[in-house]
């Protein structure tokens, strides 16, 4: 466990585990265009599989990352090396926060529901919903990343 504390490879005062995380959060939007783009040619199974893998390794990885944040002394003791102030950077964690558990709401909502929605609009809005979230998040996780470790 003590490898999650050494440096990471970003070049920034953040552990290894929360390069690890950030870069997986960065890469999660394009990910999931590709896991969308097998649903616009039609290719329905491997749409549906990436979806579920795509989800799987995103739940081990926020797993992951709050093992390591409260491991690691949680908010508090990462804020204490950056220059942002306390409050601007929890108010930014906070909507990140907000936005991330939105999101896995309703992408679980349209992993559960996709069968009875199959190729119907409300299946589609629910993806649209839950990708535009992804994005947020990942938009939100970089904020975060930067207020903490960056500035």
């Amino acid at each position: 466990m003590n490898y999650m504390f050494e440096s990471g490879f970003f070049g920034t005062r953040a552990p290894f585990f929360m390069d690890f995380v950030t870069l997986i959060v960065a890469v999660l939007p394009f990910l999931m265009m590709g896991a969308i783009f097998f649903a616009k040619i039609k290719k329905y199974k491997v749409h549906q599989m990436a979806q579920y893998a795509l989800f799987i390794v995103s739940v081990i990885v926020v797993a992951y990352f709050e093992i390591g944040v409260r491991a690691g002394g949680g908010f508090n003791s990462f804020i204490e090396e950056s220059s942002v102030a306390h409050n601007y950077a929890l108010m930014v964690l906070i909507v990140h926060i907000i936005i991330a558990v939105a999101t896995l709401f309703v992408w679980v909502m349209a992993l559960t529901r996709a069968k009875k929605y199959l190729r119907e609009k409300k299946h589609i809005q629910m993806g649209k919903i839950t990708f535009s979230g992804i994005v947020l998040t990942s938009l939100s996780g970089i904020w975060v990343y930067l207020l903490l470790f960056v500035y």
